[in-house]
């Protein structure tokens, strides 16, 4: 591959898992993990993004700290995995429309095969990030504590970032 290809591959990989990611932080999907993969993607040719990898980055991790912090949290989380799991198959299987369906048959379980397969895959992702994130996170409040410390040096680069390049 060229260089000239090779760019052109990246920085449209990375601008689509950037909004994905956008996306994803208000709809359901891991919305900071995408930002994360996308602006370190982008980081390789823009500074711009490079600045930013790190702190989303731990702020990803705080999400994942604080989903684990309860097992009420932990709960809900798994049994929403499993759930799009379920649905996953449903979409796969395809059963016929039922009786009671209101809508045109076609609104039926749109999208076919490769919506069940992306719903199990991303039940999959979900999961792989709860254990993760139980195992690193789960009753240990300094691991907690020293994330914590982290953002809060990231952003005061950030800031001072700010303040030398956007002097008035």
């Amino acid at each position: 591959m060229t260089g000239a290809a090779k760019r052109l591959v990246l920085e449209v990989v990375g601008w689509l898992l950037l909004v994905a990611g956008v996306a994803a932080l208000v709809l359901p999907g891991p919305g900071l993990i995408l930002l994360f993969a996308g602006l370190a993607v982008l980081s390789q040719q823009y500074t711009w993004a490079e600045r930013w990898v790190e702190p989303v980055r731990l702020r990803a991790l705080k999400g994942a700290a604080e989903s684990v912090e309860t097992w009420p949290r932990i709960i809900a989380s798994t049994v929403f995995a499993i759930g799009l799991a379920a649905c996953g198959v449903l979409w796969i299987v395809k059963p016929d429309v039922p009786s009671w369906w209101p809508l045109s048959d076609g609104w039926w379980l749109p999208g076919g095969l490769w919506t069940g397969v992306t719903q199990i895959g991303s039940a999959v992702l979900a999961l792989v990030l709860i254990a993760y994130s139980y195992q690193r996170f789960h009753g240990k409040p300094d691991a907690v504590k020293a994330l914590e410390g982290l953002i809060d040096e990231a952003d005061e680069e950030i800031e001072e970032f700010r303040e030398k390049h956007h002097r008035d």
